[in-house]
């Protein structure tokens, strides 16, 4: 009696849902599955073919016969369906289609356009469409609705795979993205008219006209009230400032009544919040106040629920059943998917992509899923498409999440485009070629630490010039797509962290007033937290860098007292030292380097001291090649110590050869009034230690390698301490939270090559 009413009965199937999905994707993980395609299977195992749950719960409520005992899960599933449409949009800016050039554009317009031929193949075997099966014009009819079903593009599909396999920040995450905006566009346009013509011809005229008007006036409301109040909520949001929850609740029931709206007037329901989640800016503060209160619980409950009960709705009895009858809508899915695949596929050969990413584009701009099945329903409840096409198309979708994936994986390696097979490191620039070096930011805190090492490479002497790029990095919050500004043009994107004005300020002070050898751009990256070193590895790409230049996620007082350690910073860092194409330098600044760096008003003839701690490796020797940079600058005294070990390398290793090489202009430097160069030997790796310890009070900066090379086996003892392995075994020695000094380090890593 208690299944009688609808709570108790909603609580089963969603128990059940969960239930079944739970266990499927505890094996279905193990073999790299996603979790999409554990929802469809459990839905398959809910659904008519196992255990019927809908059909049973049908006619369970007896308190009211005439009641659905499926409504309220229906409802429910149509919910998660119109929220996750709405923060999917709300979380993409349509501007980023016309971002990449005209390739994503051609390749939007062919994709949607090229698959329509197909329209030309649905009265092929017309004559053999079995009256049982559905009349001739149905039978039409149900091929026209595989065409165009078949040739859409829709935005979650695209964007949910990119960033399942994490390369949304990338080259071609980028460009599907962007074609994929262009193909939505017309999408929406097409549905529109579609659903018009649809009421025109089997309700009547006046309904049509009515609905047409209706659209026209919902669209001038969405744009020309709503958008301003929208931005009105924003302008009185104070900056950095939550938006009151009362504004959040009033822009999600303005989703849910657009919904509505769309219904009344025999428009798709996801048709109104997708125009409203359009003209709301991505973002802080609106954007991500709505994201981070909703996406969550869509995400990880209503949206389950929806896939679920969206395959629990198809029979694959039917499909094996009626076999014969939809072997020519298979075909026209074969064959628009192929006209598809063309439309994306030339484009990129012609605009001279690399074969691998032209496949892995036109593959992502083909893939079908979830996302689909509010196109597949609402074809199958207008009765266009039979129960067993409806079948075959959520198989073919389940397909698509299980094996597309898998394929992307093994056709493309976001990170094969790094591996950079010309050497960029500042080892091998040419003598007085500009040194390009990209600085990444944080937090307002590592503007002083940048420009105060920034000071240290610029001179007098224009023969030494230096290019800096300042990367702004800002975790991207209420938006799916990466963006990547220059702010060097005038852009009307509203930054989220003031102190990108202020240090703007300060580093076009700093070119301006400084020594004329530096050039500054900027940029500002908003991107996903596990993506940042795409972009920056992208903009090194671009900018032909020798040298990235990071903050250590160690963060101390202003007294040089250790405060905290960012673990996401941390992640990002190592992820630059595996991907980078270029060399590395993280920087620890301990607070004082930074103020006595940016001192110009000091009166001492060396205002900073560089000590260089060489032991052997390349990348001592590429710290070697940035501190002779610093040597141009007379405010700068550098000193090099070279730490020998009594089993000295054999003469004749090759190694040993190119360190002594890397320090001959330094041993010879005795003319040079603020270079010096000693040597010390050590006995062991504590001996090593214990001098580092006595240099980390005599300098404002120590330059260290990362890794030692031939020496590293003499630290066998010191590995054990190592806290930061991205620092190497002295860099985290000087780092360390224990140690009483004050200074600042740079750990260089050089560029590396495979």
């Amino acid at each position: 009696m208690i299944f009688g009413y609808s709570l108790p009965l909603l609580e089963i199937q969603i128990l059940l849902v969960f239930i079944f999905i739970v266990m499927t994707h505890m094996f279905l993980r193990r073999i790299g599955i996603s979790q999409i395609a554990s929802y469809m299977i459990a839905g398959l195992m809910l659904g008519p073919q196992l255990f019927d749950v809908l059909e049973k719960s049908s006619g369970k409520i007896s308190e009211d016969p005439a009641l659905d005992g499926n409504a309220t899960l229906r409802s429910i599933s149509v919910f998660g369906t119109i929220m996750f449409t709405f923060l999917m949009t709300l979380r993409t800016s349509r501007r980023v289609a016309f971002i990449s050039g005209k390739l994503p554009v051609v390749i939007g317009i062919l994709s949607f356009f090229a698959p329509l031929f197909g329209l030309g193949f649905q009265n092929l075997f017309s004559d053999s469409i079995d009256p049982n099966y559905m009349p001739l014009k149905t039978g039409l009819g149900e091929r026209t609705a595989i065409v165009i079903t078949q040739s859409s593009i829709l935005l979650p599909s695209t964007t949910y795979i990119l960033l399942e396999l994490k390369i949304l920040n990338s080259e071609i995450g980028r460009l599907a993205l962007s074609a994929c905006v262009i193909n939505d566009i017309f999408g929406i346009i097409s549905m529109v008219l579609a659903s018009i013509h649809a009421t025109y011809k089997n309700v009547s005229h006046v309904t049509a006209y009515r609905d047409a008007v209706a659209v026209v006036i919902f669209v001038l409301i969405v744009f020309l009230v709503f958008k301003p109040i929208v931005q009105l909520i924003i302008n009185r949001t104070p900056e950095g400032k939550p938006v009151k929850n009362m504004y959040v609740n009033a822009v999600i029931l303005t989703a849910l009544a657009s919904s509505v709206y769309s219904m009344i007037f025999n428009m798709k329901y996801v048709l109104g919040p997708l125009v409203v989640g359009l003209v709301i800016p991505e973002g802080p503060p609106l954007g991500s106040a709505l994201e981070s209160k909703y996406e969550k619980l869509t995400m990880n409950v209503f949206l389950p629920i929806s896939i679920t009960v969206s395959v629990m709705r198809s029979d694959a009895m039917w499909m094996f059943a009626e076999f014969s009858h939809i072997l020519v809508n298979i075909f026209l899915t074969a064959l628009t998917l192929a006209l598809k695949f063309v439309a994306c596929l030339a484009p990129c050969l012609y605009y001279k992509l690399p074969l691998n990413e032209s496949l892995a584009v036109s593959i992502i701009l083909s893939y079908k899923s979830f996302a689909d099945f509010v196109l597949y329903e609402s074809v199958l409840d207008a009765a266009y498409i039979s129960q067993a096409t409806y079948a075959f198309l959520i198989i073919y979708s389940l397909l698509n999440a299980g094996i597309v994936p898998a394929v992307l994986r093994r056709l493309y390696d976001p990170k094969r485009k790094y591996v950079n097979y010309q050497k960029r490191n500042i080892l091998h620039l040419e003598p007085n070629s500009d040194l390009q070096i990209i600085t990444c930011l944080h937090r307002p805190e590592n503007v002083s630490a940048t420009i105060a090492f920034l000071q240290l490479l610029s001179s007098p002497n224009l023969d030494f010039p230096i290019a800096v790029t300042v990367l702004y990095l800002v975790k991207l919050v209420g938006q799916i797509n990466p963006v990547l500004i220059s702010d060097n043009k005038k852009s009307k994107r509203l930054h989220t962290d003031s102190y990108i004005h202020t240090a703007n300020l300060a580093f076009r002070k700093f070119m301006l007033e400084g020594l004329k050898s530096v050039t500054v751009t900027t940029y500002t990256a908003f991107s996903h937290e596990k993506m940042m070193h795409e972009d920056i590895c992208t903009l090194a790409l671009d900018q032909t860098s020798s040298m990235i230049i990071v903050p250590s996620g160690r963060r101390w007082t202003v007294d040089g007292m250790f405060e905290s350690d960012d673990d996401a910073i941390r992640r990002l860092n190592q992820a630059l030292l595996q991907s980078a194409p270029c060399s590395i330098g993280i920087l620890i600044d301990r607070g004082h380097f930074s103020r006595k760096g940016n001192d110009v008003s000091s009166k001492k003839n060396y205002n900073i001291d560089v000590g260089v701690i060489f032991i052997g490796g390349k990348d001592d020797r590429e710290a070697l090649s940035l501190v002779k940079r610093m040597k141009h600058n007379p405010t700068v005294r550098v000193t090099v110590i070279r730490l020998l070990f009594k089993q000295e390398i054999e003469p004749e290793n090759w190694e040993y050869i190119l360190d002594n090489e890397g320090l001959k202009d330094f041993k010879i430097a005795d003319e040079m009034s603020n270079v010096d160069y000693t040597e010390r030997t050590m006995t062991s790796g504590a001996e090593v230690a214990s001098i580092v310890q006595f240099l980390a009070h005599e300098y404002d900066l120590m330059v260290v390698g990362r890794d030692q090379g031939i020496a590293s086996p003499n630290f066998l003892g010191l590995t054990e301490w190592v806290e930061l392995p991205e620092l190497g075994v002295i860099g985290d020695f000087l780092a360390a939270k224990e140690l009483s000094s004050k200074v600042s380090v740079l750990v260089v890593q050089q560029q590396q090559q495979t």
